[in-house]
């Protein structure tokens, strides 16, 4: 599997950069360094040996009668082989009676058979002799390998009818001391790759501390810590990140603050409007009632109108309730009143209270005691059955079980289902699927208020699509809130 560079942390990739540039680098120059001295050395050792072998082949050969004998040729040769260059001398003439005579020093190591065709051509072809050529037959060498082992070999023809003379050279010496110095290079480059890893980790790290603080910087902005802010030193680029940070974090909590403000102020107004609101609505909702009750003996021609009156005011008069609601979750000055209540009770109470026993159907069973605040429990029913039934389809199935030290309640309908585009935003405030739907439907904030009401008891509601059909609403509360912050009855608005 292949392992993308986006999964290795920015310090191991800056390292991995300097030790791969390192080790380029070091490779490099160690294979520039070896092949320059072996180059030297080869050079060296071979022009020594040449030089020597042509001055010894030319003083030896010098001295020898016209068609020597091979008794001749080989104490040449010996002799020739006794120089401190330490090679060995082949040499080649015509021996008694016109024969070929080969003369080598060592007949073991040297014959004519080691020396490369190539190079016996080309110590025997016969050159023309010019201005540019002073002699007709020049010396060659080449370096071949026997028995796995280097040497040397080089020939050339005395000029006049003399011998052929070869040398064979070992380089095995020159061979074991480059080895030493591969060794030594290669030795070197581990060093330096270390000491570039060395290097390496600290570039990161001086590299890298001010993207690590900047990265700081920005988890604690987003945790909410506006204030945060980078101290600037320089003018290079990590300079001018931070001095970029500085200025976005600013406006970002000038932003802040303003929206702030401004939320703050529009939950004042509603909070003064909603209370403003209650008490003309109190009179209001009592003048509607006496006109309810004698909508019998009113005139059939305004008893319609009477009717709408009063449906308006009840509506108003449960939005002003929402409001207020609401405006007290947000000032965060709700609290519970905790009392022990049977939840089967406590939703039966709910059904009944609001005539829909013949549309809901209750699977609970009795005993099954909790520590909540029943007021907002049944607020929290109210809401989510109401919304089965208003949205949903009949007939509405509520079910009571425990899990644990959890109380859950699913309240399913029967009815077509969320929508999934907007089963995120069921319990948004003020939020409708349609924008079509009719104002007398709902303000959209009773799903809101649930959730908020199984939040103050460390409770969660979620939403989803059955599989056998229509929508499920779950309710998750804890089955004793003792723990969370209560108010006890009859203190606040809350108690009753």
């Amino acid at each position: 599997m292949k392992l993308s560079l986006r999964w290795i942390s920015l310090r191991l990739r800056l390292m991995l950069v300097f030790a791969l540039v390192a080790l380029a680098a070091a490779v490099s120059a160690s294979a520039i360094a070896y092949w320059l001295n072996r180059d030297a050395v080869l050079t060296r050792t071979q022009d020594a040996a040449l030089d020597d072998f042509r001055k010894s082949l030319q003083d030896n050969t010098g001295t020898l009668p016209l068609g020597p004998t091979c008794q001749e040729l080989q104490a040449a040769a010996d002799r020739m082989a006794a120089t401190s260059q330490k090679y060995e001398v082949l040499l080649i003439g015509s021996g008694e009676g016109g024969k070929a005579c080969a003369a080598p020093s060592d007949r073991d190591l040297f014959s004519l058979k080691v020396v490369p065709k190539s190079l016996q051509a080309a110590v025997n072809r016969e050159r023309r002799v010019d201005d540019s050529n002073r002699y007709a037959y020049h010396l060659y060498w080449q370096r071949i390998t026997l028995d796995g082992k280097p040497y040397l070999v080089g020939g050339a023809k005395v000029i006049g009818g003399g011998p052929t003379g070869y040398l064979l050279k070992s380089l095995e010496n020159e061979r074991a001391d480059l080895n030493s110095l591969a060794w030594s290079l290669g030795i070197a480059t581990g060093l330096a790759l270390i000491g570039s890893a060395l290097l390496a980790q600290a570039a990161a790290s001086t590299v890298l501390r001010p993207v690590q603080r900047l990265g700081d910087a920005a988890r604690r902005l987003g945790e909410g810590k506006l204030d945060t802010r980078l101290r600037v030193s320089g003018t290079d680029e990590l300079a001018d990140l931070s001095r970029t940070f500085n200025k976005t974090a600013e406006s970002l909590q000038k932003r802040v603050e303003e929206l702030s403000a401004r939320e703050a102020a529009s939950r004042r107004f509603v909070a003064d409007m909603s209370h403003e609101l209650r008490t003309p609505l109190t009179a209001i909702t009592a003048v509607t009632e006496v006109l309810e009750d004698e909508a019998d003996n009113l005139d059939p021609m305004i008893a319609p109108a009477v009717q709408l009156v009063v449906s308006e005011t009840r509506r108003l008069n449960d939005l002003v309730e929402n409001l207020m609601e609401v405006t007290r979750f947000d000032a965060g000055t709700a609290r519970l009143v905790l009392d022990d209540v049977d939840v089967a009770d406590q939703v039966t109470a709910c059904i009944d209270a609001r005539a829909w026993l013949d549309a809901v159907e209750l699977d609970a069973e009795r005993g099954i005691m909790a520590r909540l605040d029943p007021r907002r429990l049944d607020v929290i029913l109210a809401n989510l059955i109401g919304n089965a039934l208003k949205h949903g389809g009949s007939p509405v199935r509520v079910s009571v079980r425990t899990e644990d030290d959890a109380l859950r309640i699913d309240v399913r309908d029967h009815g077509p289902g969320i929508p999934e585009d907007v089963l995120p935003h069921v319990f948004d405030r003020f939020y409708k699927a349609s924008a079509s739907r009719p104002r007398s439907e709902g303000s959209g904030l009773g799903l809101s208020i649930a959730l908020e009401n199984a939040h103050i008891h460390g409770g969660e509601i979620t939403a989803a699509n059955s599989p056998e059909g229509g929508a499920v609403f779950t309710l998750t509360l804890p089955r004793d809130a003792s723990g969370l912050t209560e108010q006890p009855a009859g203190d606040g608005e809350d108690g009753k």
